[in-house]
Formats: C-alpha cells, structure tokens, sequence
C-alpha cells in the first residue's frame, strides 16, 4: 500500500523538510483580537512573538476544522491508498478525534490517526520516523505499530517563565498555577496521559534547566545512541548557548534546535524552553 504521512502544524517541521520527505500539514490557528491566523500559514513564529507584545488580551487557539481534513483526505485519495496522521496529544487538543472523525466522511482511503500525547519536537520524532517506514514501503498497520513501540522511549521536560499561560488555557490546574506563582518557583513540566503536569517544583530555571541536563545524562550513560532537540519560545540565543553546552558534555548525541511556534507558545509563554530526546534509528 502507498501510505500518505500527514502532521499538524504543532510539529513544527520545516516546509522545505516536508516537501523533501512528502509529509502532509494541516495547520492550527492562533486568534489574536477578532483575527484567527493559521500558523505557519499566516502567521511566522516572528510576528506572533511581536504582536502578543502589544496586545493587552492573550490569544487563544483553535484546531483545524473538520472540512480541511475532509478536503486533505480527498486530495490524497487520488494519489495514496492509505493515510497515517500524526497529531499533538488529544489531552490539549481536539485535532486527533476530528482527524477521525473525518475519515469516516471520506471514501477510498484508509486513515490511521496517532494520537503522539506529547507536542512540538518530541512529536515530530514520530512524524519522522513515519515519514522514513512509508518511504521504505512500510503499510499503515506495520507504522502504527512502530511508532506506538517508540513512546517509552520519547522523553521531554520543559519549564516555563509563567504559568498563568497554561492556567488560563486550561492546559494546567488553577491550583498548580498558584503554587508556582506564590513561592516563585520554576515547575519542571513533562507530559503524563497526555496532559502537562509538574515533573518537580524547582527554585530556579537554571536549577531547572541542569536538571534537565541530568535526567538526559542518566540516558546518555545507558551507551545507547540518542537524539536530542533543544526547544524555545522566542529564546534563541540562551537555546543556542545551553545546545553548545550541552553537546560538549554529551558529545556522541546528536543535538538540533527547535521553536515553540505560536500555538504551542499561546500556552507556554514567551521565554519558555524544553528538551526532548528519544532514541535514534529504533
């Protein structure tokens, strides 16, 4: 079977690295004022960042409707006989189950939804790694299966620089939110059932951060080859710098930077960073 690849914008793979490995996008949108923007589309991570600086009102976000999925699937019904989509965890949104539930409004074609529980980089280890098993000739049951054996091997932590953004989302309970704010911590954030939950409460993002680091180490000495990705809200230059960091005390990892694109940086914050890692080849 020929088996479409598709993600949503929330992975935040380049179009120039989907058009070179036939990956698919259907795009969330931020809502800035009275205004929705499809990120990527018609909005940069840059402009987001610039405009939320001046808006009084923080955005908000909104999954794709069920006609782009329905208009999708039909495209990639001439070409494809399968469909294997990759989505941000339904624990923050609802764009797994529309992807299902369009697939029962199209005929001639077999869709598989991944419900990734996780978001940003750590997801698009899975978009990859579907990306590289339908190139190779692999069908949808045989991808499903591969990319359902990676979860336990896909770690991610992020810490963020205000809580109020998860809170107000409702990404993050009220009274998580108020524990962070009142004693000025720094919650170390991962994902567990795929919700955001703290990880541990820390005094410090730098005290975060080399925390982090230290949880990554204690992979690193398993002697199993890893990649890694450093991902950040607008924080480029300390995400460039904790990376050469990083890769000086693990030099056999492979490392990357990513970004915290305007749907995820709703929720996160500007100045939020994270750190994903999974095993490389699996």
């Amino acid at each position: 079977m020929k088996t479409a690849i598709i993600t949503d914008s929330t992975s935040y793979l380049s179009e120039e690295l989907r058009k070179q490995l036939d990956i698919y996008m259907i795009p969330l949108s931020v809502v800035i004022g009275q205004e929705a923007y499809r990120e990527e589309v018609d909005m940069t991570t840059e402009a987001f960042y610039e405009v939320v600086r001046t808006e009084e009102k923080l955005p908000t976000t909104t999954q794709p409707p069920i006609g782009e999925f329905v208009k999708l699937y039909e495209q990639l019904a001439n070409e494809y006989d399968a469909v294997v989509g990759v989505y941000l965890s339904s624990g923050i949104s609802g764009t797994y189950q529309t992807s299902i539930a369009a697939a029962d409004l199209v005929d001639g074609l077999t869709v598989h939804s991944f419900d990734s529980g996780i978001s940003s980089a750590p997801q698009a280890f899975y978009v990859l790694r579907a990306a590289e098993l339908a190139r190779e000739g692999k069908g949808p049951d045989d991808i499903m299966n591969e990319l359902e054996a990676m979860r336990p091997f896909v770690k991610a932590y992020f810490v963020v620089d205000d809580l109020n953004h998860l809170k107000r989302g409702g990404r993050l309970s009220s009274a998580q939110a108020l524990i962070g704010g009142l004693l000025q911590v720094k919650p170390l954030l991962h994902f567990v059932d795929k919700k955001i939950v703290p990880f541990e409460k820390i005094r410090t993002s730098k005290k975060a951060l080399k925390r982090i680091a230290d949880l990554f180490g204690e992979e690193y000495e398993k002697g199993e080859p890893l990649q890694a990705v450093i991902i950040h809200a607008n924080r480029e230059q300390e995400a460039g710098r904790w990376m050469e960091e990083l890769q000086e005390r693990f030099p056999d990892a492979a490392f990357s930077l990513s970004d915290f694109s305007p749907v995820i940086g709703t929720h996160l914050g500007e100045g939020a960073l994270g750190f994903s890692w999974t095993k490389k080849n699996l």
